[in-house]
């Protein structure tokens, strides 16, 4: 946990840094500033003869083919929540999960309350989003005001916004749908689950199948990340073998000669004590944090600022819906949820964790910036996928928000006080006393 805290903190400053570096690049003067767009429009083609795997622009590439491995990378942070971490716990993942909940449900309807009779309603999906880079970035930066039981809270809360989110994409935003490519999309994924069940451990076996179902996906309509997630999910979060494994192993080891053969089991049995979703997640993450995600910035966060498209944006419905979505609806979402949850005894609070600090988290959880920027670039599309001009009012209103809940969450926390007992503490169920340290590694 303090090794992912840590890198997804590095990977906030890079995202911001790639953000500006767009919106620079996007406003340079003259040829300069129209090269940004005409450089993601180039065109990529990937195939042989008249078979194109990806025929589409740059920008295209970045959000269909590269997203599908960051996506593949939330798919197994999920399925190990749900296996082995917070999530496979009820009694510790009713609170997050549920004040997730409300962090949806109230964003997406007062978009639809501020966007009602316009064109931009189909950007509900929106504000609903959570970015867990920028979001550990700032509580990072605000050390041990935050307990670390609140870092807990919302990492968790983050996952299980990342499960609805995926949820709306392939509900809500997916074209027409190929039955043929779909079957057989679902067909390869039951076949790595009876591959799986035989004890089939030959990685390649499974990286060409994934590849052929993030194609079919691709082709079937459906949005091709939701192949990433599917094999995410799919992944094993229990090791092979056991920890007895390495018994053997070590018997091998500590004699002073050794074949090949008794080598390469040693080493077989040591990488199957490792479950697939750890190692695959230590291979990938650093690719998806520090590379794509950043990538993905710089493709999609450009847009011009000039005053008439500032002045368009600040008049727009589209924008004020997603402003009010993330900074008003998500923390009085996920506080409200959070509260009633131990109003009604179905969850309580973490020791030290007050409803003070889950209302600063829940403004925080407001800054939707990465997965929001990726479901506007779904909703504001036409019927041949080209996007519409509401899409960079859009934009402005991710950026604009994303900076007022940076704010309001560094307000919230910074003025709230230490942790101690209290009458809501008493009635949450939390203990007195405080634990606002970040544990180490060893405790963990």
């Amino acid at each position: 946990m303090v090794r992912f805290l840590a890198q997804e903190t590095a990977s906030g400053l890079l995202l911001l840094a790639a953000t500006a570096a767009a919106l620079i690049w996007a406003n340079l003067p003259g040829e300069l500033g129209e090269s940004y767009h005409h450089f993601w429009e180039t065109h990529f083609s990937l195939g042989i003869g008249d078979f194109k795997i990806l025929d589409k622009p740059l920008e295209a590439v970045v959000n269909d083919a590269l997203m599908v491995l960051f996506f593949f990378v939330v798919g197994m942070e999920i399925k190990s929540e749900l296996v082995v971490g917070e999530l496979s716990d009820p009694r510790v993942a009713a609170l997050p999960a549920i004040a997730a909940l409300g962090g949806m449900v109230i964003p997406a309807a007062l978009y639809v309350m501020v966007t009602f009779g316009g064109d931009g309603t189909n950007g509900w999906g929106v504000p609903m989003a959570t970015d867990i880079a920028f979001a550990v970035g700032v509580l990072a930066l605000l050390g041990p005001v935050v307990p670390h039981r609140l870092k807990l809270f919302l990492l968790t809360l983050a996952i299980v916004d990342d499960i609805g989110a995926i949820l709306v994409i392939a509900v809500f935003y997916t074209s027409a749908i190929s039955l043929g490519w779909l079957a057989t999309a679902i067909g390869l994924a039951v076949g790595i689950v009876l591959l799986t069940r035989f004890r089939v451990w030959y990685t390649p076996v499974y990286a060409i199948i994934g590849i052929v179902i993030w194609y079919a996906t691709f082709r079937s309509g459906v949005h091709a990340t939701i192949a990433g997630v599917v094999l995410g999910l799919l992944t094993p979060a229990k090791p092979l073998l056991g920890g007895r494994a390495f018994e053997s192993v070590e018997d091998v080891l500590s004699g002073d000669t050794a074949d090949s053969a008794a080598v390469r089991d040693a080493n077989w049995k040591i990488k199957e004590s490792v479950s697939v979703t750890d190692r695959l997640s230590g291979l990938l993450s650093p690719w998806t944090s520090f590379v794509i995600i950043p990538i993905f910035a710089l493709a999609n966060a450009g847009i011009a600022l000039g005053g008439d498209k500032v002045n368009s944006a600040l008049s727009s419905r589209v924008t004020w819906g997603i402003i009010v979505g993330l900074v008003v609806g998500k923390p009085l979402g996920v506080t409200a949820f959070a509260w009633a949850a131990t109003r009604f005894g179905v969850a309580s609070l973490p020791p030290g964790v007050t409803i003070r600090h889950v209302f600063g988290g829940g403004a925080v959880a407001g800054i939707g910036f990465t997965v929001a920027l990726f479901i506007a670039r779904l909703a504001f599309v036409d019927d041949d996928g080209a996007a519409l001009p509401i899409l960079d009012e859009a934009i402005m209103g991710i950026l604009i928000a994303s900076l007022l809940a940076t704010l309001l969450g560094w307000v919230v926390l910074r003025g709230a006080s230490r942790p101690s007992t209290s009458a809501l503490d008493d009635d949450s169920g939390a203990t007195s006393g405080s634990d606002d340290r970040i544990p180490s590694e060893q405790e963990v």
